[in-house]
């Protein structure tokens, strides 16, 4: 996976074989799937290319339909499905040897005012500077299961407790719950689509773990199979991805081998971002 902040940024600039077609380079990686937050950052940077310069993404809805194979590209496939006065809709297909591996709905608007209110940032949430960092923790925690987490070393996340083992977070109304700062390790161009796309790419790391938080299990261990299976992603105001913004995980609910899991991402005392995720957690022997 990108090492560094540019490597994150040369893997989101896409090729375009054609308009509305778009190939997307692999890092490297030791990881056997293709990272499902680099399929949603690449699929939403290929969506942009088709849109107008006046539009941002307000929303996308995506499925995850097979594993993808991390040592071969994957083709992006737009489809223009609608231009109005204001909002533009736009469909994208992932795939890779001829096969659908991803499908992603995403919707753009032109900025404009109107009533404006928001969610303030949690109380007694620790400093990002006062957080250890995730990879470090899951060291502690897991041994080599923090392997998982140095793929991705062009980001900067600090685990800002949970209501498991860490009991940072009382487990009132929430049984499953985690925090995490989080930002790119250095800074990005003036781009609020790149700010997005990395947003996008950075939602998928802790989200699905979230589910298995008041579990005894081990999440990356091999007495678990787990796969993202849709994803979905609110913009609510501009975000800057290269600072500090607090991800507010919760888990409402985990039953029949599927965990569900909703974000809250904060930045200032502002929300910028929600998203939601199901994905398998599935106990094996």
């Amino acid at each position: 996976m990108p090492q560094t902040t540019e490597e994150l940024m040369t893997l989101l600039d896409l090729e375009e074989i054609e308009i509305g077609l778009y190939r997307g380079a692999q890092p490297q990686t030791k990881l056997q799937r293709t990272y499902g937050g680099q399929v949603l950052g690449q699929s939403l940077m290929a969506a942009y290319r088709t849109a107008g310069e006046d539009r941002m993404c307000h929303s996308l809805h995506a499925y995850f339909l097979r594993g993808g194979m991390p040592d071969k590209p994957i083709i992006y496939d737009v489809e223009n499905v609608r231009d109005g006065g204001s909002f533009s809709s736009r469909r994208v297909v992932a795939r890779q040897g001829g096969n659908r591996i991803f499908t992603m709905n995403a919707n753009f608007h032109v900025a404009e005012g109107g009533l404006d209110h928001s969610d303030p940032m949690p109380p007694n949430v620790p400093a990002p500077e006062d957080c250890p960092s995730l990879s470090k923790l899951m060291q502690e925690r897991f041994g080599a299961s923090s392997e998982y987490f140095s793929e991705w070393d062009a980001l900067d996340v600090r685990f800002a407790g949970d209501s498991g083992a860490s009991k940072a977070i009382e487990a009132g109304a929430h049984q499953a719950h985690m925090r995490v700062w989080v930002r790119t390790t250095t800074p990005l161009p003036d781009d609020q689509r790149l700010h997005q796309a990395v947003l996008a790419y950075l939602s998928d790391i802790t989200l699905l773990s979230v589910s298995t938080v008041p579990h005894p299990v081990v999440f990356l261990s091999p007495g678990m199979q787990i796969a993202s299976i849709d994803h979905a992603m609110w913009f609510h105001r501009p975000v800057r991805a290269d600072e500090w913004v607090l991800y507010d995980q919760v888990s409402p609910s985990a039953s029949n081998a599927l965990g569900f899991s909703t974000g809250r991402l904060v930045q200032g005392n502002a929300l910028v971002a929600s998203c939601s995720q199901e994905g398998m957690i599935r106990v094996v022997e």
